[in-house]
């Protein structure tokens, strides 16, 4: 039997866990589910409690209907809803891109449940100049998944150009993401982008609330994931517990691309979290902007 949570409406979220101790839990990028995970499960539940969950929408997870079912908010929730099943206080909560969105909403909302905030290739679509193509995208894709199907997706967007990075350097872990990917439910995938990527807010327009978050926060991009770059940075200027770093030569799907490196700064700053060293920026160090020199966008 599926091992399933019920969410606040009923929906029901499959998961895995492995480990004991602090409990961390992961969560998955659109194109991922809780297999995306697998080499920081392997690694990290040699000392800590593992948790990693399917979105609705994700198969064996339950794939609402109805549009309303998926949204912001709803990815939001219910990540507290997989700490409230599992009787779980407090976690660190480590996301990718659409993970990274939830996980940073969590932490404006329930940041008093997290131990720490790690928000990896965050910010696609973002940007004020790339918001309203975004949202038209995510709608183009939707159609495109349920006219002509997963492996279609998978062969098309699953190779976009901060992807190819990993199909560079892993052809067998990319084999393994366009396999996993083309697994997916069309019908699952396109309320997903419907009902929540194409109406997520920017986080450009968020500065107020991220600047509120008062949990140790560990931003993670990609120096060629183009579409997380400036929201990365936005989020180091405007959170004051975060600290930003950037991978060499690599692109969206970096807990993939680059495991040992991904997990040693995890490792690293959940050490330093756990022994009360991870303190909020000092005001001398307080960027003259969050935008940068140039200012508002």
């Amino acid at each position: 039997m599926n091992p399933l949570i019920a969410a606040d409406d009923g929906v029901r979220l499959y998961y895995e866990e492995t480990g004991a101790g602090t409990a961390v839990v992961f969560v998955h990028e659109f194109a991922g589910d809780h297999r995306s995970w697998e080499p920081q499960l392997r690694h990290f539940s040699r000392r800590y409690r593992c948790i990693a969950y399917n979105a609705r929408g994700y198969p064996p997870s339950d794939v609402p209907q109805e549009l309303e079912r998926y949204s912001q908010a709803r990815a939001r929730d219910d990540i507290r809803c997989v700490l409230d099943a599992l009787g779980i206080q407090r976690a660190h909560v480590v996301g990718l891109s659409m993970g990274a969105f939830a996980t940073l909403h969590f932490g404006m909302v329930y940041g008093y449940r997290a131990l720490s905030l790690t928000i990896a290739g965050c910010g696609y679509g973002a940007h004020p100049a790339q918001h309203q193509k975004f949202q038209d995208d995510s709608r183009a894709l939707a159609r495109l998944m349920l006219e002509q199907g997963m492996a279609h997706a998978a062969a098309t967007y699953g190779h976009g150009p901060a992807r190819v990075q990993l199909q560079a350097k892993n052809p067998r872990a990319f084999a393994d993401f366009v396999r996993h990917f083309s697994e997916h439910s069309a019908q699952g995938s396109a309320n997903t982008m419907l009902g929540y990527q194409a109406r997520r807010p920017s986080l450009f327009a968020l500065v107020e609330e991220m600047a509120r978050i008062d949990v140790p926060a560990l931003i993670v991009a990609g120096d060629e994931d183009e579409g997380s770059l400036e929201a990365s940075l936005l989020m180091k200027r405007t959170i004051p517990t975060a600290a930003l770093a950037v991978l060499p030569k690599s692109g969206h799907v970096l807990n993939m691309e680059e495991p040992a490196v991904f997990n040693r700064l995890l490792e690293d700053f959940f050490h330093q979290v756990e022994a009360g060293r991870w303190t909020p920026r000092d005001p001398a160090a307080k960027p003259p902007s969050i935008y940068g020199p140039a200012g508002k966008p």
